[in-house]
This record gives structure tokens, C-alpha cells and sequence, in this order.
């Protein structure tokens, strides 16, 4: 839900005499919050994120905070958004014709609707609707402002109605991103303050209007609702920023590592349709026995449910590894997890755990429909550890099983484990994809080149990137864990 916007009771254009800027008033219907959150989101996916050296995170979200200080009305879409006719510092380049929809059941005793200017002087366009019905056939993106008469009747409500806001609540519903300005009998201040309150931009004494106080006023309340828009994205921007962070924290954890040899390294990438996590997620663990378990997964699909989905996997794997289960034990576990947390039947995850040895020179390997990590050894080139034992991933065949097969690793070994956006990506132009075979002989030349650590990670995702020749259309996560021999006294 978008944060409250702290509202207060708007100074009428006809009492002030003038229309300046005010706090603004009336909240987003839920419709228009998720509109405006659709189109944030879009705006954004365009931008080219970069992952933090230190854990490969995505830090926040871009936030479009607009100002409102010495922006003309021209040039303000009905959206809120800033059209091309308004420059980045608030200043008119172009210029865009305000347009105006009244709504008044009789035209002969509508307010004065010529001779209306707007801020430059040129004339304010004026449609006539006589309905709600015509309203809707009229309501086009074009249209800047609503001049609402409250005691039109709202459709399928007698004209006695208990709701004296009936009919501008419909409007609203109708036209969540237009400016409304509501047209009251003249001295019922009251029922004009209450339109305020519900959305309304201002209300207006209908039989106390000229040509110059209403465009003042329509040009006030178009500002006013492009105001409104900019504030109420800001705080949702802060919003999903906060969330992001919580997902962050829950999908990219601080590894449990305390005692072990190894060195640990990890790198974070989302694909370039979204701003926020996906649902990769990775954990390491070292237990009270010495072992260190490591574990990288992905849920299928992208958003938000799908991360908090990964977060819930990745959390119930470090509890049932720390309680002692592993292997085929384990991934049956979760994947009981799996069916009861998930919102859909088809909804599968892929998994790939390991668990090296105290003395670090072998390990267990349990594939769920994951690829299988990279050894690198000094003695031989990086290779696939064994895949042939490769389980079904989770969630597709109840009471299904996951063999722990057993690896030699050596003395001295880096060993990465990775989810398929790797190896999915494009070379070139072309269909042909990275896959398996060249990501191995990537890593390879990088390692011969003398890259480790972060480094390597780095240099992997920058170089899978650019021969995909942009931003990759699905997550990427690594885990690196080294071991290198003490050095002898």
C-alpha cells in the first residue's frame, strides 16, 4: 500500500482570488496506485543496474521526484507525467493546449465556459457533456480537467440519494489521473470542503464564476494533480525501496562461515525486466561437525511473489542443514516447503546443494534440476562436476528423489555454483546461447589470466553481458568457494 500523503482543507479559488499552490489533497483510488505503479516500474526497466562490488546486491530503486516550483501547465498530460512541451528544469518548451470536460445536465445554466486562457494566453478548449454516459465518450487522453456540477445524479441513483458525492465519485472512479474541479451551490462551502476531501482538486460557487477566475482555476488544478502524482510515486518509490532491501537481506545472505578455511565470494545480477530481485537465491553454512554446506537455487517465473517464495527456501535450507538434514533428506523437505508456500501448482524451483568435507577434499553433491557446478583445480582445466544423478527439480513429481553423489575436489580447488541466467544468455546476434560448454571455456581463460574471488565473478557476468550484447533477460547468481592450503611454517 502507498504511505499516506499528509492532506489539509484546500483555500477555494473563489475565496482566495487567486490560485496558488497548495498541500495536496485526495487520495490515489487503488486502481490509479496500481496504474502509477505499473508505469514507475516500466520507466525504470530501461536502466542499466549495476551490482555492488562487496555482495553483487542491487541497492533501491530510482524514484522520479518531479518538482513543482516553476512548472507552466502546458505541457502537463493528465497522467501527471511531464510531456515533451516541458522541459527537465520546469520550463515550457513547446506548447500543449489545455482541454477542458464539462459535465452539466443543462447547458443553459452552465457556468461561463469562453473565453477561458490559459497561463500563455491562448484559449482553454471546452467539451460539453450533458451524462456520465457521454462523459465517458468524451473523457480522451487529451482531456486536462473536469468541471464536475455535484448535483448532477450519478448513474443508477435517484437524485435523492443519502451520498450527496455520489456522482463525484464516480468521476473519480472514471478518470483516476484527471484533475476534477467541483461545481457547488454558491455559499455550501461544506459540501464543497467534503468534495476536497475525497479527491476533488477544488471545488468552485457556480453562480460566482468569470472567465478569469476559472482558467486561473483549471490551470491551478491541473498543477495540483501533476503535483499530487509526482508526490504519491515518491513515496511508493520509497516504499518498494524499503521492500527491496528487506528482499535483499533475505535472498543474498551473510554467509555462516566462522571457523572455515575456505574463502567465500558471491555476485547478484537481475535480468534487465525488472528493477527489483528475482528468485535466485544462495546460502553457506558452516555446521558444529566442520562440514560447510552451500546451496544456490531459482524459482521459475519473475516478481515479487517469486522472490519471497526464494527467501522463504533459502531460510527453511539453513534451518533444516543447521538441524542436521542434507541431501536427498533434505531437498524432500523443501520441497514439502515448496508445495505448501507456493500460490500455483506449476510453480518449480531448481536446486543445487553441496556439502565439502571437514578437511575440505571431497564433497556431496544433490542436483534438483540445476546445473552443476565448475571445479577448478591448478593440476587440470575447469570442468562440470558430475551431472548424471540430476534429481527432477522441486516441485514437479511428488515423492520424488534427489541421489547424493560423492566428489573427489583435491587440495587445492575453487569451486562455483551458478543458476542457468549464465549460461542462458545470447552470442551475438544470433540464437546460438553461451550455454554450458562456453561458460566453461570462459572461465577458463579468465582463470588463466589470473582472475579470482570477486574479480572472477565480476569479469563472468561482465563478459556473459556483452556477448548477449546488453543486459541479460534472466537473474544471475554465483557463488565462489576456495580453498587454498596453509602455507607451511
Amino acid at each position: 500500500m502507498p504511505v499516506p500523503v499528509p492532506r489539509q482543507r484546500a483555500i477555494p479559488a473563489v475565496e482566495s482570488g487567486q490560485a496558488q499552490a497548495a498541500p495536496i489533497v485526495g487520495g490515489p483510488s487503488k486502481e490509479e496506485t496500481f496504474r502509477n505503479e505499473a508505469t514507475t516500474a516500466e520507466n525504470r526497466n530501461n536502466t542499466a543496474l549495476d551490482a555492488t562490488p562487496a555482495d553483487g546486491v542491487h541497492q533501491g530503486v530510482s524514484t522520479p521526484g518531479v518538482s513543482t516550483i516553476g512548472v507552466s501547465t502546458t505541457g502537463v498530460s493528465a497522467t501527471g507525467v511531464s510531456t515533451t512541451g516541458v522541459s527537465a528544469t520546469g520550463v515550457g518548451t513547446a506548447h500543449t493546449t489545455l482541454t477542458l470536460l464539462l459535465i452539466e445536465d443543462d447547458p443553459t445554466a452552465a457556468p461561463i465556459v469562453h473565453d477561458l486562457l490559459d497561463a500563455d494566453g491562448r484559449p482553454i478548449r471546452v467539451r460539453t457533456a450533458r451524462n456520465l454516459t457521454e462523459a465517458e465518450r468524451l473523457l480522451t487522453h487529451d482531456v486536462h480537467c473536469i468541471l464536475l456540477d455535484l448535483a448532477l445524479p450519478a448513474p443508477g441513483r435517484a437524485s435523492e440519494s443519502d451520498d450527496e458525492l455520489a456522482v463525484l465519485r464516480h468521476v473519480l472512479e472514471l478518470a483516476p489521473r484527471h484533475a476534477v474541479l467541483a461545481l457547488t451551490a454558491s455559499g455550501d462551502a461544506e459540501r464543497g470542503a467534503e468534495a476536497v476531501r475525497v479527491g476533488a482538486q477544488d471545488y468552485l460557487y457556480k453562480d460566482e464564476l468569470d472567465g478569469r477566475l476559472l482558467s486561473r482555476a483549471i490551470r491551478y488544478a491541473v498543477e495540483r494533480k501533476r503535483s499530487d502524482t509526482a508526490e504519491r510515486r515518491l513515496a511508493e518509490g520509497k516504499l518498494r525501496a524499503q521492500e527491496n532491501a528487506r528482499l535483499e537481506r533475505g535472498l543474498l545472505p551473510t554467509p555462516l562461515l566462522e571457523g572455515s578455511p575456505l574463502r567465500f565470494a558471491a555476485r547478484y545480477r537481475p535480468g534487465r525486466s525488472r528493477a527489483l530481485l528475482g528468485g535466485d537465491f544462495y546460502d553457506t553454512v558452516r555446521t558444529p561437525d566442520g562440514t560447510v554446506h552451500a546451496m544456490i537455487g531459482d524459482v521459475c517465473g519473475h516478481g515479487p511473489d517469486e522472490a519471497a517464495l526464494g527467501v522463504e527456501l533459502r531460510i527453511a535450507w539453513r534451518a533444516l542443514t543447521l538441524a542436521g538434514l542434507c541431501g536427498d533428506q533434505l531437498l524432500n523437505t523443501l520441497q514439502q516447503v515448496l508445495e505448501h508456500e507456493r500460490d500455483d501448482d506449476e510453480i518449480f524451483a531448481t536446486v543445487c546443494t553441496v556439502d565439502i568435507a571437514p578437511d575440505g577434499r571431497r564433497a556431496g553433491l544433490c542436483l534438483a534440476g540445476h546445473p552443476a557446478p565448475l571445479i577448478a583445480r591448478p593440476d587440470r582445466p575447469a570442468r562440470l562436476l558430475p551431472y548424471d544423478n540430476n534429481g527432477p527439480a522441486l516441485g514437479l513429481l511428488p515423492g520424488a528423489r534427489w541421489p547424493r553423489t560423492q566428489v573427489e575436489l583435491g587440495a587445492e580447488w575453487s569451486l562455483m555454483l551458478y543458476t542457468d541466467g549464465l549460461i542462458e544468455g545470447r552470442i551475438g546476434e544470433g540464437r546460438e546461447r553461451l550455454g554450458q560448454d562456453g561458460m566453461v571455456e570462459m572461465i577458463r581463460r579468465q582463470l588463466s589470466e589470473g582472475l579470482s574471488g570477486e574479480a572472477l565473478l565480476r569479469a563472468a557476468v561482465n563478459e556473459v553481458r556483452e556477448l548477449n550484447g546488453g543486459e541479460l533477460t534472466d537473474d544471475v547468481a554465483l557463488v565462489l568457494l576456495d580453498r587454498v592450503p596453509a602455507p607451511l611454517p
